[in-house]
């Protein structure tokens, strides 16, 4: 895997989805990254929190804020496991971030789903970046679940 590749921001993603497994949350992760350096990582806390808007995208947005020294996140790239919902979409919007890259696509809560154009007209879309992987996560931890 090439060094600053999607796919390899995409892996650090996934590890931080695979602590939300671990502490009985949604297993969804995030991280932001500019100049090819990760400047925030985060993963859902909505059960710990008890909050409904601890989502990895947020805890991300906000993090990396704190990290730049203000609330736009141009040139930068947010890589998230999991398509982000109308909240996180919104949130996203106005952050100004120039690129979102999503592992697997969320057929009840995305945010395309209910309407494609929320994003920021300039925000770049990739999709489908290590979608099996971030797909199997949630799927194994929706499968305990119901055990």
């Amino acid at each position: 895997m090439e060094l600053y590749s999607d796919e390899y921001f995409m892996n650090e993603a996934l590890k931080e989805a695979q602590k939300a497994f671990e502490e009985d949350e949604i297993p969804v992760g995030a991280v932001i990254v500019a100049n090819n350096k990760i400047i925030a990582r985060a993963h859902n806390y909505t059960q710990r929190l008890n909050d409904v808007t601890a989502h990895a995208e947020m805890q991300a947005i906000t993090s990396a804020a704190n990290f730049i020294g203000g609330k736009y996140l141009n040139d930068c790239t947010l890589y998230v496991t999991l398509e982000p919902c109308l909240m996180c979409a919104g949130a996203l919007y106005w952050s100004h971030i120039t690129k979102i890259v999503y592992g697997t696509s969320d057929e009840k809560k995305g945010y395309t789903k209910i309407n494609q154009c929320v994003l920021h007209p300039k925000t770049i879309v990739m999709k489908g970046v290590l979608e099996s992987q971030s797909a199997q996560l949630l799927k194994d931890f929706f499968l305990a679940k119901r055990l």
